[in-house]
């Protein structure tokens, strides 16, 4: 119990117990502490008394060690003496002889006369050992991806041709439609053939979310196409394939042309990627129809979002496309752009009108077999790269062939631009590289790898130069523009995957107008894009 005044005063409201148990509980846990002790005590004289032996084992062995020179020495000593003690000079000229060195030895010997141990006992952790071994062991890996919201793109879906490799990208996607960011989704994929044969084909991981679906078919017909995440059929899965024996065959993909290049994602016929920009999806956000040549009222005032006009129909004739890959302006008052499948270049007049084209199909110098991207040199020359023969073709203003540049060191050259000193930049869509030449085709600079980090690319696709002659790169599976300086020193990058301002999914085309905007094409998202040098999203 407490005290009246205690209770009655500061401590009125606190619980309250008799001394008696009070004093009780303090006596157990005391008692509890004692035990504790006496058990704690018997521990420690265990130990104690093993480690006195441990002690005793070792001076009794010194001491063994120490009596047994003790015994050599007595032992000298008595020959010795007994010698001494006769009156053979003989024998003791011999003890002498035999004795004196061992004698001497004795009494120079230093023995131990302290005990040979220490009290060191200490734990060495090789902790970069375990490290190691730990990684070594392998990481955990799970993704949030569901088959029933993953969505399959591209060309490859629809159609392909024989012999050529064709390609679908794969997006995987969460339970709420939102986009996956990391790899190592199990994803399968079969084409098969009505006989039950099966197309050649792999999978690559970008490691992002993304996935591409690379294949080749050796014959015509028509196939099913199964794409599988985590053994379930994916959005749409299975597709229905046509294979044809050319490209004539084959539907066209893109119809409308853009200041920003369009293209596949990784290139002309080597990987025929997913649905081109002009396709369905793109056709979407045409909001306003326009006729084929812009009023001067629309050109002076444009509104914003709205279509000043269109160029080209589909078809193989002038002035008609069947896949359009690059676009170019220059200073003459000229629009210039690539036709992948029509293996040419055609050139048009700032209003649309259809001036000339050029371009032979073929592998041979001066030949074009898969031309995506398209620059013109100030001097005039026209520069384009052909993503199957791997190489950059130069060719003169009026469309003859001068030279070609890249060969034997690139392997899908995508996009090409001109800096302000005249060097030609090729994106090379397969090497996930930047190459910097001068127009003789010497090797200025490269840079760039593949990968995700600042200076590396997935599946890098156009190149633009601005007004500071830095270039501009769009990496189509890293979903951002990338900014280098003239040396390929990495600047900055902007754009993540999604689809909001300033997010892109799979960006084409870039381009950069005369105020010094960026203008990308979002392909995935089926929007162009415009940001300020200073990343003030429109």
């Amino acid at each position: 119990s407490v005290c009246e005044d205690c209770m009655n005063g500061e401590h009125a409201e606190h619980p309250t117990d008799s001394l008696e148990n009070i004093v009780d509980q303090q006596l157990a846990a005391l008692q509890d502490r004692v035990d504790s002790a006496k058990n704690r005590s018997a521990n420690l004289l265990k130990h104690c008394s093993c480690l006195l032996l441990c002690i005793l084992k070792v001076l009794q062995a010194q001491l063994d060690t120490l009596l047994q020179e003790e015994a050599a020495i007595n032992y000298n000593c008595s020959l010795t003496g007994e010698a001494l003690d006769g009156e053979n000079k003989a024998v003791i000229l011999q003890t002498h002889k035999d004795v004196g060195e061992r004698l001497g030895d004795l009494a120079s010997q230093g023995l131990p006369l302290q005990p040979e141990e220490n009290d060191q006992l200490d734990l060495m952790m090789e902790i970069e050992g375990l490290r190691k071994s730990i990684h070594n062991l392998g990481t955990i890996v799970t993704t949030n991806a569901v088959a029933s919201q993953t969505e399959a793109s591209g060309e490859g879906l629809e159609q392909c041709v024989v012999g050529q490799p064709a390609t679908v990208v794969i997006t995987t996607r969460d339970k709420s439609g939102g986009l996956c960011k990391t790899g190592n989704a199990i994803i399968s994929a079969e084409v098969c053939t009505p006989d039950g044969s099966v197309a050649d084909g792999e999978i690559v991981d970008h490691k992002n979310g993304t996935y591409e679906f690379q294949y080749t078919v050796k014959k015509e017909g028509h196939f099913s196409l199964a794409l599988r995440l985590y053994d379930q059929h994916i959005k749409g899965s299975p597709f229905q394939l046509k294979v044809t024996s050319s490209p004539d065959d084959s539907p066209p993909t893109t119809t409308a042309a853009n200041a920003a290049s369009t293209g596949s994602s990784d290139g002309g016929a080597r990987k025929r990627s997913a649905k081109s920009p002009g396709s369905r999806s793109r056709q979407k956000g045409v909001r306003r129809g326009g006729s084929l040549f812009s009023t001067p009222k629309k050109r002076v005032n444009p509104i914003e979002d709205d279509l000043i006009f269109r160029i080209g129909t589909k078809g193989r004739n002038k002035g008609e496309f069947t896949n359009l890959q690059g676009v170019a302006a220059c200073s003459e008052g000229k629009i210039l752009i690539a036709d992948s499948n029509n293996q040419c270049v055609q050139i048009f007049s700032n209003t649309g009108e259809f001036q000339s084209r050029f371009g032979v199909r073929g592998r041979l110098p001066g030949q074009l077999q898969r031309p995506t991207g398209v620059a013109v040199h100030p001097n005039g020359d026209i520069i384009i790269a052909d993503y199957d023969n791997k190489w950059v073709s130069i060719f003169s203003s009026e469309g003859k062939y001068k030279a070609k540049l890249g060969s034997g060191r690139l392997m899908g050259p995508k996009g090409v631009s001109v800096d302000q000193n005249g060097h030609v930049i090729v994106v090379d869509n397969k090497a996930c590289t930047v190459f910097i030449f001068q127009p003789s085709g010497k090797l200025v600079t490269k840079f760039g790898s593949r990968g995700n980090g600042d200076r590396q690319f997935a599946g890098p696709h156009f190149a633009a130069v601005n007004n500071n002659n830095e270039i501009i790169i769009t990496d189509f599976h890293n979903h951002s523009v990338k900014v280098f300086n003239a040396d390929g020193e990495f600047l900055l990058k902007f754009g993540s995957n999604g689809e909001g301002n300033g997010q892109f999914n799979a960006p084409t085309g870039v381009a950069v107008d005369v105020n010094g905007n960026i203008i990308v094409a979002d392909w995935g998202n089926s929007r162009i894009q415009v940001t300020s040098p200073c990343e003030v999203w429109y």
